[in-house]
């Protein structure tokens, strides 16, 4: 459905600069030796769950071109 936008007097559009502030906000401060250390640990920390995931599964998600062993049941053997 589509909105109905309602109408904005000219007189306030044309007056918006008068209720603009002047006021800027303080400046970033910034962050303490601690806290640079704790992101850091906390991005190696990502960083390697990432490659500890990547290394245990890759071998999982091979594919074997040739099986080293097929198993044979002892029953086929059995004649």
């Amino acid at each position: 459905m589509f909105r109905r936008r309602e109408a904005v007097p000219f007189a306030f559009v044309a007056e918006a600069d008068h209720f603009r502030s002047n006021v800027e906000p303080p400046p970033r401060q910034r962050p303490t030796k601690s806290q640079l250390a704790s992101r850091t640990l906390v991005g190696l920390a990502v960083v390697a769950g990432l490659v500890g995931s990547l290394l245990f599964g890759l071998p999982a998600l091979a594919a074997d071109q040739s099986p080293a062993q097929t198993h044979h049941s002892e029953a086929a053997h059995a004649h």
